[in-house]
């Protein structure tokens, strides 16, 4: 199959493409190396079913021609970050949704068969109810909630007026090996094995009992490859459908470091979530996604692919 994937330099779109190339599929990667690293990437490309485009989603007229014999897309190109949305809010807007529009009006007219798109369990807000099921009321609280959720119901419309097939893929937790503790916006578990590599205890925001549905990459991948060669359309959470708690996840790292001591603690930050869990019985249902890496498999395999 032809396959092409937006953001697939950066941190999931990266080993998504790794996994279709391997795969025996042609894979054209789009990145504009915002967040994307050519290093990511860069075994990938002396394999001649293989190849990159530095360019961004917002260009419509360039997505034409990338798309054509195309069987279908992956769209992760976005905006990677809630704070930094908040920040920059028309940037969230252009690149997230309006680009996220030009990929499906793209698909549409050079006959893609299915586009998959990158949403966020960050539509659901702080709406109360666990575990988090895809038929709940969204409530998105920044620019990048929003862009993903319109994202979702562009999809929806796409499928429904113009006959592209589509699924959005509401991704929980993710995390794995390429996603950068330094930056201003990283996430908790790049943060915390950078702190333990270099001798530092995890720093917790809080009490520690706020908590996450954490998912391997490698397990978002796979729920990424199956949705595309499935019939099936819709929203669908991808996550493990386990709570972990921000402590218990520190206390994890340590032992897999063979850290001592405890971890430290700052005060909390404002708007943060407490809570976080999904169903995924809906995606185990229509295309068969079952999470393959318990937290500790993931968090080794995490420590042993990072430098």
């Amino acid at each position: 199959m032809r396959y092409v994937v937006t953001g697939g330099a950066g941190f999931i779109g990266s080993h998504l493409s790794l996994a279709l190339a391997l795969a025996g599929h042609h894979v054209t990667i789009i990145d504009d190396l915002s967040s994307g690293r050519m290093a990511y990437i860069s075994d990938l490309l002396p394999n001649p079913r293989v190849s990159f485009i530095q360019d961004t989603v917002q260009d419509f007229s360039s997505l034409l021609e990338y798309f054509q014999n195309a069987d279908g897309v992956f769209h992760q190109a976005a905006m990677v970050s809630v704070p930094r949305s908040i920040d920059h809010p028309l940037s969230s807007h252009e690149v997230t949704l309006t680009g996220t529009l030009n990929v499906l009006l793209a698909a549409r007219d050079t006959g893609v068969k299915k586009v998959v798109h990158a949403s966020s369990a960050a539509v659901y807000g702080n709406l109360p109810g666990l575990p988090k099921k895809e038929d709940m009321a969204a409530d998105p609280l920044s620019p990048y909630a929003v862009a993903k959720y319109a994202g979702e119901r562009y999809c929806r419309i796409f499928s429904t007026l113009y006959g592209v097939q589509t699924a959005s893929l509401r991704y929980f937790n993710v995390y794995g090996p390429r996603q950068d503790p330094r930056s201003d916006y990283a996430a908790v578990i790049p943060r915390f094995i950078d702190r333990l590599r270099n001798g530092k205890p995890p720093l917790i925001y809080g009490d520690g009992g706020q908590t996450r549905d954490f998912v391997y990459v490698k397990d978002v991948v796979r729920a990424n490859i199956q949705v595309m060669e499935s019939g099936s359309q819709g929203v669908f959470n991808i996550a493990s459908g386990r709570e972990t708690s921000v402590k218990d996840l520190a206390v994890l790292l340590m032992d897999l470091f063979g850290a001592k001591g405890e971890p430290l603690y700052c005060p909390e930050r404002p708007g943060e979530v407490r809570r976080s869990l999904a169903d995924i019985s809906l995606a185990a249902d229509a295309f068969g996604f079952r999470p393959e890496f318990t937290l500790e498999q993931g968090l080794s395999d995490t420590i042993a692919l990072t430098q």
